[in-house]
Parts: C-alpha cells; sequence; structure tokens
C-alpha cells in the first residue's frame, strides 16, 4: 500500500489529522498530479482552505494532466472565489476530457453568471432529470431569453412525484415569471402549508393572487404570515441567552422578523403602487470526490 492509499485509508476511517499527514507526505515523496490534486482536494473541502488549494492545483495543472480532476477542483475554486472568467476556462477544459456531470453542471451555472444565457440553458439540460432543479435553471434561462412557449411547455410537464422534483413554490415562481398566474396559484397552494412562510414567496403568492383580484385569499394569506411572524418575534424574546445565543444575535434576528412583519402590513399598499416581488433565483453548482485512488469512489490512481 502507498502514501497515497494509506492516506485514503485513513481519511475514510476518520483519522483526519493522520491522513493529512500522509497527503502531505506523498507531495514531499514525488510531487507530481496525482499527490498535488489530492491534498488540494482535502485543502478545499475538509480545510476550505481555498488560498492552499490553488497553489497546489495550479501546480499540476502546469502538468498538463490527462484527467479531468484536476480541472473540476480549480473550477470548483473559482466558483467560490466568483471568477466566472476563470471557472469557464477550467471547466471547459475538463469538459473536453471527459464530459463530467459534476463540469457539466457548473458550466451551467459560470455561463448564467456571465450572462451566456443561450450556453447556460444547454448546458442547465444536458445533466437535468425530471423536475429536478437543473431542469428548472433551464427553464428560467428560456424565460430570460424570452423563449416562453418553450419554457411554458417544459414547466407545464414538472411531476411532483418525480424523486429530485424541485418543489412547489419553485414551479410556482416560474409560472409567476411567465405571467400564468392562475398556473401559479395552484402551485403556492400546493405548497402552502409545507413550506415555512418567508416574504420572497409570500410576496409572489399575494402578488398573484393580487393580478387575478382575489381579494378573500390575499387577505387570509396576509393575515396567516403576520400571525405566524408575531409569534416568531414573541418566541424570540423569551429565548434564553448563552454563548452561542448572545444578546446581540437576538436582537439582529428580532430586528430581521420585525422588518418581515412590517412587509406583510405594507404589501397591499406595495402593490397598488406597482410594486412586483423579484424572483429569488440563485443556480447552484456541485462537486464529488476527486482524490485520486480512491475505492470508496471508484476513482482509480492517476493515470498519465
Amino acid at each position: 500500500m502507498n502514501t497515497n492509499q494509506k492516506a485514503i485509508e485513513l481519511f475514510e476511517q476518520n483519522e483526519y489529522e493522520k491522513a493529512m499527514e500522509l497527503f502531505h507526505k506523498a507531495v514531499y515523496e514525488s510531487r507530481d498530479v496525482q499527490s498535488l490534486n489530492n491534498l488540494a482536494w482535502m485543502y478545499l473541502n475538509e480545510e476550505e482552505d481555498e488560498d492552499n488549494a490553488l497553489e497546489l492545483i495550479k501546480e499540476a495543472v502546469t502538468m498538463n494532466p490527462s484527467s479531468y480532476f484536476p480541472y473540476n477542483i480549480l473550477g470548483d475554486i473559482y466558483i467560490k472565489q466568483e471568477k466566472w472568467k476563470e471557472a469557464k476556462e477550467a471547466l471547459r477544459k475538463s469538459v473536453s476530457i471527459q464530459a463530467s456531470n459534476e463540469a457539466l453542471q457548473n458550466l451551467a451555472v459560470v455561463y448564467y453568471k456571465l450572462g451566456e444565457l443561450d450556453k447556460a440553458s444547454e448546458y442547465f439540460i444536458k445533466t437535468a432529470a425530471d423536475s429536478d432543479h437543473r431542469m428548472y435553471s433551464h427553464v428560467k434561462c428560456l424565460i430570460d431569453l424570452g423563449r416562453t412557449k418553450e419554457a411554458k411547455i417544459k414547466l407545464d410537464a414538472f411531476n411532483e412525484k418525480a424523486d429530485d422534483f424541485v418543489g412547489e413554490i419553485e414551479v410556482a415562481d416560474l409560472y409567476v415569471e411567465l405571467n400564468c398566474y392562475k398556473e401559479a396559484i395552484q402551485w403556492f397552494e400546493k405548497g402552502y402549508k409545507e413550506y415555512w412562510k418567508t416574504p420572497n414567496w409570500i410576496g409572489r403568492f399575494v402578488y398573484a393572487l393580487y393580478k387575478t383580484n382575489n381579494v378573500q385569499r390575499i387577505d387570509e394569506v396576509i393575515q396567516e404570515a403576520i400571525e405566524e411572524k408575531k409569534g416568531e418575534i414573541e418566541d424570540t424574546k423569551k429565548e434564553e441567552i448563552d454563548e452561542n445565543w448572545t444578546e446581540n444575535d437576538k436582537k439582529e434576528v428580532i430586528k430581521k422578523y420585525i422588518e418581515e412583519y412590517n412587509y406583510y402590513k405594507k404589501m397591499i399598499e406595495l402593490l397598488s403602487s406597482g410594486y412586483v416581488p423579484k424572483l429569488d433565483f440563485e443556480p447552484y453548482s456541485t462537486s464529488a470526490c476527486y482524490l485520486f485512488g480512491c475505492e470508496l469512489h471508484n476513482n482509480s490512481e492517476y493515470q498519465k
């Protein structure tokens, strides 16, 4: 068993410090793609040390690796740093070696962040599953591109029984984006009792009701949101402080809740003045185990 294999075995046994010693030893023994890649992955994912991870993985990439692992790690780091152009370059190189699902999804996110919506839409659909977040992101891109008919057809096909279903409120939100308020209301109602009430989606639910003149339901939804928020404020005031929950923490949370309470109280006035609640959309990136030699994830050792 070589040093890398021993390090991974210790890591899987939760012997983290001993594992890190051996990952460092592997680099000392042979400063190659495998040792640099694995130590970089550990720094990034276990210590959240982007600087050390970046330095190591950049060195690995200068060796022109034949595996996509180093490029995916480099892409992960640049995404965390919001360096979208650098992430795009790294992930495109990764895909040219092997089109992993992680690199494809992350490229979609990067293209979205760069405003390249055609490309983002194209890459989200490459790995999308039935009614999941990637399909949701794909439909969002179609809407932003003005391809509303195509978006509506795909949104109508969303299935709440799908294994990775994105969620009722999320589907409702996209119907609001399409100005399909009746469909939006149907989906908001499906998720109404399942979701924690927050201003972002309650505001959009009330907006859809407002656009269909459903005055009675507007009053019900706003009043329920107000009562729940009042309860949260009172419960928070009663909570005892400790070393993990300080007086300042408590004040900040109460301040936030009061702001949300006031938002609900002013909602009709806001909507009457032309206010349109914005969709809270953020595409998310993904990652995986990129440790060379990790048997748990069927990763072979690096081959030149």
